[in-house]
């Protein structure tokens, strides 16, 4: 059974979440800092949860579980043995990466309110795209868990165009996925895989104004502007001022961006071991000419990259070791691109979540208008690398 957290908007399993009875109405959350927060919100007190968290059914634990076996019976199988040696390169590639990520994405979750988020995001004006396109970055969350975010800023009143903004840019160009992609391309090509993605969704952001404009998709009848008197600088100022140093509160706010990263570990990290893991699986038994005549340095490997990802569903993290391993054997970073992009804007599920919340205009527009420009980028990028 599956539930929604209240306050992250993330899909968790009744099973292993935690519980808070309000009034008469069960409340299921991902983590205690969600919990504490809505016990904040709405000031009543967290005594009484119960966490009945089950070991088996964490899938962080079973897909480690199923990569430790493997390499553990490569002593025995000799046939293991090249699937051990490239996850084991590719975990000594990134692994300081995502603990990096997972701490600046704690640091985020646990310093920055949400109120930002929905303040910027409600106002129908250009720039609010550029700052839809820039919290998308500071979002830190893998596709999967930016839909859900996506609909709530987006039932709070963000206008359609910064909901579509704010949703490719999270996946695409959040920090933890920056990291990671520095540790695989190196700083130059994952720059160019960057910022390709912050210019889509500007872009992308910016014709979905026009289109609204000309009423071509569906507007949001929830927005409402909100205090013409908040100022977010006036607000982290205030906060600034009123943060009073001290261990004690020093241990309360090391404790809270640890709850944050373990929340945010707990939405992707189980997608990078598997990305990792079937990245090994290629690197190990697919000869490198399958790559080269299929998804090799030419148009017709672009395409077959773009129908491979459009059938893939995995996590953006995910797909960045499969990336990497695509552009280990080709040389084509176009193609590691394309995979990377293109995987989350033809998704079914982010499709299918915009048909149903948002509009069918708008869902069936975000592939028409975003899937060219990945193509163009991954051929531009095909050309100077």
């Amino acid at each position: 059974m599956k539930s929604i957290d209240p306050v992250c908007g993330m899909e968790v399993d009744k099973d292993s979440a935690l519980t808070l009875k309000h009034e008469g109405e069960n409340y299921y959350f991902c983590s205690s800092h969600c919990l504490n927060v809505f016990s904040k919100k709405n000031q009543i007190s967290a005594q009484g949860t119960q966490s009945r968290s089950l070991w088996h059914k964490n899938k962080i634990i079973l897909v480690s579980a199923v990569l430790l076996c493997a390499c553990l019976l490569a002593e025995i199988l000799p046939l293991l043995v090249p699937f051990r040696e490239a996850l084991a390169m590719y975990i000594q590639k990134i692994w300081w990466a995502i603990i990096l990520g997972f701490l600046m994405g704690g640091i985020v979750e646990y310093f920055i309110p949400r109120q930002y988020f929905s303040h910027v995001l409600s106002r129908p004006e250009k720039k609010i795209i550029f700052y839809s396109v820039g919290l998308g970055f500071f979002a830190s969350l893998c596709s999967c868990g930016i839909l859900a975010l996506s609909i709530q800023i987006h039932k709070k009143g963000a206008s359609t165009p910064a909901v579509v903004a704010f949703l490719l840019a999270s996946p695409w160009a959040n920090f933890p996925l920056t990291l990671m992609l520095v540790g695989f391309f190196g700083i130059v090509k994952s720059l160019y895989i960057v910022f390709s993605a912050i210019i889509i969704a500007i872009t992308t952001g910016l014709i979905f104004q026009f289109l609204e404009k000309r009423n071509w998709i569906e507007s949001n009848k929830n927005t409402v502007l909100t205090e013409e008197d908040f100022s977010i600088r006036d607000d982290f100022k205030k906060r600034f001022n009123n943060y009073r140093f001290s261990l004690h509160q020093l241990t309360i706010d090391i404790k809270g961006v640890f709850l944050g990263a373990v929340n945010l570990a707990n939405m992707v990290l189980w997608w990078i071991l598997i990305g990792a893991g079937l990245a090994s699986l290629l690197a190990a038994y697919v000869p490198t000419e399958i790559f080269h005549r299929y998804l090799g340095h030419s148009l017709l490997g672009l395409l077959t990259t773009l129908v491979f990802a459009t059938a893939l569903e995995v996590c953006s993290e995910g797909t960045a070791p499969l990336a990497f391993e695509i552009y280990r054997q080709t040389g084509a970073l176009g193609n590691s691109l394309t995979l990377l992009m293109a995987g989350v804007v033809t998704d079914y599920t982010e499709i299918g979540l915009l048909w149903h919340n948002v509009g069918r205009k708008t869902a069936i527009f975000l592939p028409l208008i975003t899937v060219p420009q990945v193509i163009a980028f991954s051929l531009l990028a095909n050309f100077i690398f």
